[in-house]
This record gives structure tokens, C-alpha cells and sequence, in this order.
């Protein structure tokens, strides 16, 4: 939380893992210090936006959710910042025989207030974020919970309250504080992911030694906890204080890994036969991406093909002019990155006034094949989705860097102009 939190906003929480009702607290005492709920239009929805050219201007289409009105609206700069999920609807995978299964099956994405698991034998599907920290709460109510994994993921025990952290918190001036606690935390996150980039076979014995050290080296570890790809090909998954791993050694939470075969009467059968029992199944199988939040971008009334566009600096668009969006980190807080790109497009828009300029396209002269994905791990939903995004070139400031430091040269510390980048009166 010390990165996930905003650089202008200390959190002084405590917890470096914090929950729900903790971050929510925190948004809306950002949002009253910044009087910003004034500023946002709650319950409306961007269809489209298109660029004029002759008024250099950005006109959207906007739909009214709750009233079923929609309306435009106008500005010189677009700034997207709508992340990279679909929120409608994660992702659920095809099984075979769900109409059979008579008891309840919810994605955590849309979990019903009324849910009731007391006393429930639970079928958790999934081994990513959402899974690993639902198991464990889960296990405090119902009668049995299974997580069942196609395959395993890289997990670390982490306090969600460090001492240190407390100590400094205690000792030094909240500011200094709070700058000294997100260095130490960009230090740790970039450290370790070199590591497994340098020495994935010593970054690997690490993270299965750690779990190994929790719940004993055991068939149990070899089968359920040692994946088959190197560290951070796939994210990382947090256990906040080990809590999954003490509802393992408890008994009253079981790990499988094999293939569902299909949903039975009672539960579901796997694909060696073994049946799981359950009343309730979460499909915690993740979720889908979407990129730019559905909106329609169009040029002078022609739409954009974004995935034929390259990004410039991890935030604008070749040949789309005035417009930006947030990109985050993979490997680190999402937050880090985007606060960076947020300085940076406030230091473009202070540069364009300056100057007079009213325009800045990027505008790519390298060859057309110097193009790859723009995010590199090899996750499910990223390679369900990543065809619909725009790509990444292979050079600066095509190239999107997974590094802070390198991303705070770029964005905060080199000037705005760059041959790349076009400006216009």
C-alpha cells in the first residue's frame, strides 16, 4: 500500500497489506483533500470520442446510466483513464454439464450480497489473487473449501504489518516517512523481479523454499505449489500473512490440482475421476481485458484500429493527437506508474501553453515490424485479450519499460520535446 498509494497522499495506515473497508477510507479522504467529487460525473458512461481536426477538438458521446439520457462534451486533451479490465464481466471458462450441478455457482465478480457459505462444502476454481485470498475466509464459515488449480502459482508469505514499517511510521515525520516506506518497497519489488530475471532457478528455490518452510517439504508442495513456468512469467501471488497456508495445515482447506471433466448433480467430477464434492462452486478463473474501457476512438469520424498503433512513452498513441492514457506497472504498483504518467502529461499540457502550441501527435519513423505485445506475460487473460490492444515498439520511446527507475528518468527528469513528438499551433 505504500506504492499502491498516492505519491501527494501518504498512507499511514500501518498495514502494508490493507483490506477493502482500509483502501476505501483512504480514496475518500483523497478525493475530500482534493475536492474532487464536485469534479466527477458519477453514473455515466463514454461511448465514443472523436477528434476534429479542423476545431482540435475532442467531442464524446456520453450515456446517462441511470437517467437513459446521453449527452457530449468537449475538451482540447483526452486523457484516458479507465484501466485495463473489463468490468462488466470476468471470465468464466465453458464446462461441460453446469446445468446439472444443483447447487450455486457465482464469479467472485459479481458476488451476491445474500451469499450464504455457512457450513457449505465450497469448490474454490482458480489459483490466482482472488482465489488465494477468498480460500482462506471462506474456511473461517464453511464445513470444507477446496481450491482447485489446472495448474499452480508462484506464492509468498508476506505480514500484512511489517515492524519496520511501524518503526519507521513511529519515528520519522509522516512526509519523510512515507518517502523512505515507498522506496523501500520499489527497492524490494524491483530487486526481486531482476533476480528472477537474471536467475530464475535461484528465484524459483526461493519462493517454493518459503512455502516449503510453511507447510513442510511434502508431496503436497511438489504437487500444488511448484509451477511450471519460471517466476514472473505470471504474476506473483501474495499470501497476506500466510493465512492461506494455515487453513491448509488446519484441515479445513484442501488443495487439488487437475482438470475439471465436467459439473455434476453434487459437484464435479475431474478428469482422473475423482469427484469433489460441493453446495457452493466460485469460479474465481479470472477476468477479461479491455482496453480503453469500450470506448470508440475515432480521427475526423474515422475510427482507430488501436492494436495497429504503437504506444509512445507508455501513454499516448502514434498519430493520435491529444490524447493519453494510464498504463501501470505488471511487475509493481499500478499507481507508481500511472503518477508518473500523470506528471508527465501535466508537464506536456504546461509545455503546449507555454509555447503556444494547441496540438502534439506522436509520430513513429521507425519500420512498421518493429512491433510486440504490450504486456509480456504469458497469463491466460492476457493472451486471451492482448490482440485487442495497441503494441509496444522495441526501442525508447516505443519501448514500455517494467522499471521504475528508468520510467522516472523518461518521464520526470527528460525534457517534453523529442523528435518524435509532434506539436502544431
Amino acid at each position: 500500500m505504500f506504492t499502491l498509494g498516492f505519491s501527494h497522499f501518504p498512507w499511514d495506515c500501518g498495514k502494508a497489506i490493507a483490506d477493502g473497508p482500509s483502501i476505501l477510507k483512504y480514496l475518500e479522504e483523497t478525493a475530500r483533500e482534493n475536492y474532487l467529487q464536485q469534479k466527477i460525473s458519477f453514473s455515466h458512461r463514454v461511448l465514443a470520442a472523436n477528434w476534429s481536426s479542423d476545431r482540435s477538438l475532442w467531442t464524446l458521446s456520453i450515456q446517462h446510466e441511470n437517467a437513459g439520457e446521453h449527452s457530449q462534451a468537449s475538451g482540447r486533451f483526452l486523457f484516458l483513464c479507465t484501466g485495463y479490465y473489463d468490468y462488466d464481466k470476468g471470465y468464466t471458462p465453458e464446462f461441460k454439464g453446469l446445468a446439472d450441478f444443483r447447487g450455486r455457482c457465482v464469479h467472485p465478480q459479481r458476488w451476491p450480497e445474500d451469499l450464504n457459505y455457512q457450513d457449505k462444502k465450497v469448490v474454490v476454481i482458480g489459483s490466482g489473487a482472488t482465489a488465494v485470498t477468498l480460500v482462506p475466509e471462506l474456511a473461517k464459515k464453511a464445513q470444507h473449501v477446496t481450491m482447485l488449480q489446472r495448474s499452480p502459482t508462484y506464492m509468498i508469505n508476506l505480514p500484512a504489518e511489517n515492524p519496520i514499517d511501524a518503526m519507521v511510521l513511529r519515528f520519522l515525520p509522516k512526509r519523510l516517512a512515507h518517502r523512505f516506506l515507498r522506496w523501500r518497497y520499489i527497492g524490494l519489488t524491483m530487486g526481486f523481479y531482476l533476480l528472477t530475471r537474471i536467475s530464475p532457478k535461484l528465484a524459483r528455490a526461493i519462493l517454493v523454499g518459503r512455502v516449503e518452510r510453511e507447510l513442510g517439504a511434502s508431496d503436497n508442495v511438489r504437487t500444488h505449489f511448484r509451477p511450471r513456468y519460471d517466476p514472473w512469467d505470471q504474476r506473483l501471488c501474495v499470501v497476506p500473512n500466510g493465512d492461506l497456508f494455515h487453513a491448509v495445515k488446519s484441515g479445513k482447506v484442501a488443495m487439488e490440482t487437475a482438470e475439471i471433466d465436467r459439473f455434476v448433480e453434487k459437484g464435479i467430477r475431474l478428469r482422473s475421476g475423482k469427484a469433489l464434492d460441493a453446495d457452493l462452486v466460485i469460479t474465481a478463473t479470472g477476468f477479461n481485458l479491455k482496453f480503453a474501457g469500450d470506448v470508440e476512438i475515432c480521427v475526423d469520424d474515422r475510427p482507430i484500429k488501436l492494436p495497429d498503433r504503437v504506444i509512445f512513452k507508455g501513454t499516448m498513441l502514434d498519430g493520435i493527437p491529444n490524447f493519453a492514457f494510464t498504463f501501470g506497472y505488471t511487475n509493481a504498483s499500478w499507481t507508481l506508474k500511472s503518477d508518473l504518467i500523470c506528471r508527465y502529461i501535466c508537464r506536456t499540457l504546461l509545455y503546449m501553453k507555454q509555447n503556444s502550441w494547441r496540438v502534439c501527435i506522436p509520430r513513429r519513423y521507425s519500420a512498421a515490424s518493429e512491433k510486440t505485445n504490450a504486456i509480456e506475460l504469458t497469463s491466460g487473460y492476457v493472451s486471451r485479450s492482448i490482440d485487442q490492444f495497441p503494441k509496444q515498439g522495441r526501442r525508447s520511446p516505443w519501448k514500455i519499460r517494467q522499471n521504475y527507475i528508468m520510467d522516472l528518468i523518461g518521464l520526470r527528469l527528460r525534457p517534453i520535446r523529442d523528435s518524435e513528438l509532434e506539436f502544431r499551433p
